[in-house]
């Protein structure tokens, strides 16, 4: 074997060291099943908050402490005889979930703030080199994850880039406003002879959570012209369906570790070949640079690989469920769909987003009379929900807009506090009714947030 094989890994006898096989999970009888595989889950507590950390269930943990006492037992064997091998192994499953071309188009990383530290490395580079003009522009959705939004901070603006931030419209009727305003987006980016030189798209936004029609705006950049797309999809394997070559984008990440069922920290990160692909280069430099950046993503140095070994034994979980990880994704929507109006009925509020713009999240008007109107009051609602009902779920303020239309209210007032529930297969009825207590509990004792004690 020469070197760039060895470097690539030969799977073709490869021992994946998959947990041992189950049968399917009846859909009627498998609250016993799911309950075992996350028995690790603390008990007494209403984890509707999927969409932060995710989960593992207890057989992928424990092919994972395999391969962590694999390495253990003889590191200098499995450097070299295993780890490159099973790392590509899970590439290429990936490869094929998402349609892409080439396993060379996948690279495995930590998560999706080192995939957006690869794409806007490259991007400050381009200024810093002076191949982009000062005051070109990189165009992003204003909710896009704060760690993104520092890593343009440290890449692109110290480098000569502006940043043109387009309003999500929230809460949202369709999708149609979306495109709307990331339309006046791209015009603003452009304006005075400026070019667009990248545009980053969320495909699931974290707070508020809305599904972003991707490929409509990915084919509105082509048409403006903006020179490089990037899609930030951290939610989006086992929560959407994803087709990297329809979808269209340059670069496109999520994270295995929310709704793939991976332990953290693993992401995938799609980069379309073309004639920048040479310039991508993992940020922690190690003896693979400029082997190609899967190569390099593949070793950063002595650490814990197992989690990037661990997308065969995923396959395996998800194939005991009716339909797989399809069928998962399916019934996570619908159940979420379902929570979501059992909560909002009982308290008399909105959904923020149509079916069509949740997947297994979605984001349900809190009561007026809670008055969450700060930052500060929503996390004093998140910890005292934690602490004294032992529910835990992301609260999101709405400020108030200027005029008095687009504003969702309730009988009591203009709602300003938002929940985003998540729907994953571990979760039952009592967690959400768990929930729907709790706040009702606070509204009929007139509390505020501004009264609630954290500990």
């Amino acid at each position: 074997m020469d070197q760039e094989e060895s470097r690539n890994g030969d799977f073709a006898h490869y021992n994946d060291h998959h947990v041992s096989k189950k049968p399917k999970l009846n859909p009627l009888h498998i609250e016993p099943e799911i309950r075992d595989e996350f028995s690790h889950h603390r008990p007494g507590i209403a984890r509707i908050n999927n969409g932060s950390f995710g989960s593992c269930p207890k057989s992928v943990l424990a092919a994972q402490q395999n391969w962590q006492l694999k390495f253990l037992q003889q590191p200098d064997d499995f450097y070299f005889n295993t780890l490159r091998k099973g790392i590509l192994h899970s590439r290429t499953l990936i490869k094929d979930l998402v349609n892409a071309d080439d396993v060379d188009e996948i690279s495995l990383v930590d998560n999706a703030t080192t995939a957006a530290a690869i794409v806007l490395q490259q991007i400050g580079r381009g200024f810093g080199e002076g191949k982009f003009n000062g005051n070109d522009t990189v165009v992003m959705l204003h909710c896009a994850f704060q760690a993104v939004k520092k890593s343009i901070q440290a890449y692109v603006t110290r480098a000569g880039g502006s940043v043109i931030e387009v309003q999500l419209p929230f809460p949202l009727i369709s999708e149609e406003e979306i495109i709307r305003e990331f339309k006046k987006g791209l015009e603003k980016g452009k304006e005075n002879g400026k070019k667009v030189r990248l545009a980053i798209i969320d495909h699931i936004t974290s707070m508020p959570c809305v599904v972003i029609p991707v490929s409509k705006l990915v084919k509105i950049c082509r048409e403006e012209g903006v020179e490089q797309v990037f899609v930030d999809a951290a939610h989006a394997i086992g929560s959407v369906k994803i087709d990297v070559k329809e979808i269209g984008a340059d670069f496109y990440v999520s994270n295995l570790h929310k709704w793939f069922f991976c332990p953290p920290s693993v992401a995938f990160l799609y980069c379309r070949k073309s004639n920048v692909s040479p310039d991508m280069h993992h940020p922690v430099v190690s003896h693979e640079f400029g082997n190609g950046l899967p190569i390099e993503s593949a070793w950063i140095g002595t650490r814990d690989y197992s989690a990037q070994l661990l997308v065969p034994s995923v396959m395996e979980f998800v194939s005991r469920f009716e339909g797989g990880i399809d069928g998962i994704m399916t019934r996570n929507h619908e159940q979420v769909l379902k929570m979501g109006r059992m909560l909002a009925e009982s308290w008399g509020t909105n959904l923020g987003s149509p079916p069509e713009l949740c997947a297994g999240m979605i984001m349900v008007g809190l009561p007026s009379r809670l008055r969450v109107w700060s930052e500060e009051d929503a996390l004093r609602l998140r910890e005292h929900l934690r602490v004294h009902f032992g529910v835990e779920v992301p609260i999101y303020y709405q400020p108030p807009k200027d005029d008095s239309e687009g504003h969702a209210r309730d009988k009591d007032g203009v709602i300003t506090g938002y929940a985003r529930i998540s729907y994953q297969v571990y979760n039952a009825l009592e967690d959400y009714e768990k929930f729907m207590n709790a706040i009702n509990i606070l509204v009929d004792k007139k509390k505020i947030c501004k009264m609630l004690m954290t500990e």
